[in-house]
């Protein structure tokens, strides 16, 4: 397909595709999305080769939130069951946080829901970020923690953080749909406002929440403007008791075609997949490694995630590995040292299983069906 070898020659130039191109990617067929992930594929190992980064998620604070953002469970006024507690204290963040390091992960993030921190919280967030890093010598720490005012990004940066994510979610022509509390440009100020205090910037989007084509282009466009070192992508979890809750857009297909349109317009930067991965990919989780370069390990914010042992497996079926302390994550034209520039960084990441070891922990007995009073497994 010319369209495919005109976006694998422009990635491996970093040249962005034309809106026009990055629309004909998410219009081409189910016939086609082999084709489609082995040109993004080219891309992504060209400048990443196989590596999985490891991220792990914290949340320091659930629920409760003053914003109304539709896709959230956190939200004000979302009746979804979700776990709902006040900040953790710093001991008890970095206890959890360990677990994922322990598990292979390379960067924590720290997420607490609300509008946007406090003085106060600043300082309760530099202090989890101190706590991690003195139990955890090279582990990148990115903090998520809503609107910034003025000079709490370099607060944050003096403790420690070497990111800080803030999504744009998705396009600025269907913000207002979406939330009503803060808007579009209120998000792009923040990310501004990281970059500015030398913080690595992760912004990215969430896609099936009823956007067209031409949000999603949108966003994504405008993500490329503002630079970022890593882009999550999330597909909408539609909690029940939240505005989107019957919003079912996606098929584990879209999801793969949006991943390789956000890896042909930032051919070059950290594509990580984020929340709902399970949800809408599904059994083809294990393609989508082949456009992404990170994802996240075990649960999310108020939504479990995959088992973590079954990820590390993921990525070893699929013939790729995860990245170590030893490597760094961007490519040498994107950074100048440190960390969160994507400098070495990270904790050592647990072993794992090879794809040709012998796999004995698959052979189950069987227990139920013939011969038992088990319903069978049908």
């Amino acid at each position: 397909m010319d369209l495919l070898n005109t976006l694998v020659d422009k990635g491996l130039r970093r040249e962005p595709p034309t809106r026009e191109e990055a629309l004909a990617v998410l219009a081409t067929s189910d016939d086609e999305l082999l084709d489609v992930v082995a040109a993004a594929g080219k891309v992504r190992r060209h400048w990443f080769g196989r590596r999985v980064k490891l991220n792990y998620l914290v949340n320091l604070k659930s629920g409760l939130c003053p914003e109304d953002c539709s896709y959230c469970s956190q939200r004000l006024g979302s009746k979804a069951g979700i776990l709902k507690y006040t900040w953790l204290k710093p001991e008890e963040a970095s206890k959890v946080a360990a677990a994922g390091l322990a598990g292979g992960a390379k960067r924590v993030c720290l997420v607490a829901s609300g509008r946007g921190p406090t003085d106060r919280d600043v300082e309760r967030v530099s202090e989890t970020i101190r706590a991690i890093k003195e139990q955890h010598e090279g582990v990148e720490v990115c903090a998520c923690l809503g609107l910034l005012s003025e000079g709490q990004a370099e607060r944050l940066r003096k403790a420690g953080a070497d990111a800080y994510n803030h999504n744009l979610n998705t396009s600025e022509t269907m913000y207002g749909d979406i939330t009503t509390t803060h808007t579009y440009a209120d998000r792009v100020d923040t990310v501004n406002k990281a970059h500015a205090a030398g913080l690595s910037a992760c912004s990215g989007l969430i896609a099936g929440m009823g956007e067209s084509d031409e949000d999603l282009v949108d966003v994504v466009f405008a993500l490329r403007e503002l630079d970022p070192d890593s882009v999550p992508v999330n597909f909408l979890i539609p909690f029940e008791g939240t505005p989107l809750a019957k919003e079912w857009n996606l098929t584990p297909q879209r999801c793969l075609r949006i991943l390789a349109m956000v890896r042909f317009v930032h051919p070059d930067v950290e594509v990580r997949i984020a929340g709902g991965r399970e949800v809408h990919l599904r059994t083809l989780q294990p393609l989508a490694l082949h456009l992404a370069n990170s994802i996240f390990l075990g649960d999310y914010l108020t939504s479990e995630g995959q088992a973590g042992k079954a990820d590390l497996e993921m990525i070893a079926d699929a013939g790729f590995e995860v990245e170590g302390a030893d490597q760094v994550t961007l490519p040498e034209h994107r950074t100048s040292g440190g960390c969160h520039e994507g400098g070495v960084c990270g904790t050592s990441a647990s072993p794992v299983p090879s794809a040709a070891a012998p796999r004995t922990d698959l052979v189950a007995v069987r227990r139920r069906g013939a011969g038992t009073d088990i319903a069978p497994n049908a």
